[in-house]
Formats: C-alpha cells, structure tokens, sequence
C-alpha cells in the first residue's frame, strides 16, 4: 500500500502516546488512589488507541480503527466495572488506598 500524506507526521503521534503511555503508567505506580490508578489505566489505553487511529490512517488499513473501537469498549466496561467495585470496597472509608485491599481475607 501506499501511505498517505499527513499533514502531520505519524511518528509525532507515536511520541504523543508514548508521552501519554508513560505518564499512565507513573500513575498507576507511584499514586495509591484507586481512582486515580483508575484513570491512569485509560490513559493508557487512550494512548494505545492514539497510535491505532494515527498508523492506520496513515498506511490506508482500517484495521486500526475497527480495533480501536474495540479497546474503547473494553475501556469503558472497565471503566464501569472498576469505578462500581472501588465504589463498593471503599465507601465506609473515608480515605481509600489500594494497598488496603491487600488486608481483605476471604
């Protein structure tokens, strides 16, 4: 196939999501909060979704975009699934960590 002429050039868009990628990922590392932990992960998967969309428009495959409408649904029922179960664990607190999951038995 032939690539098409961007007017912006497909490798800044891959260092935009790895800019994004990486700050989801000290997110997820050095902040305890489930719910910023939480929104780091879709930053993430907002980064990956960046890169589909710019590499498959640029090599004319729509792979890219089919695929990147998949992630956002995996993101968004993760998204409802994970804000209901941090809702459920941490509401009679009035901070929440998630290294107090770890203290759950059961």
């Amino acid at each position: 196939m032939i690539p098409v002429q961007m007017s912006v050039d497909p490798n800044l868009y891959a260092m935009l999501s790895a800019v994004m990628f990486f700050i989801g990922v000290l997110g997820v590392v050095l902040r305890r909060n489930p719910l910023i932990t939480l929104m780091s992960i879709e930053l993430m998967w907002n980064a990956a979704n960046l890169s589909f969309m710019a590499y498959s428009r640029a090599w004319l495959n729509n792979a890219g975009h089919i695929f990147t409408f998949l992630v956002i649904t995996v993101a968004a029922a993760e998204a409802a699934i994970g804000l209901a179960i941090v809702v459920i664990l941490f509401r009679p607190h009035p901070q929440s960590n998630v290294d107090d999951v770890m203290l759950l038995k059961g």
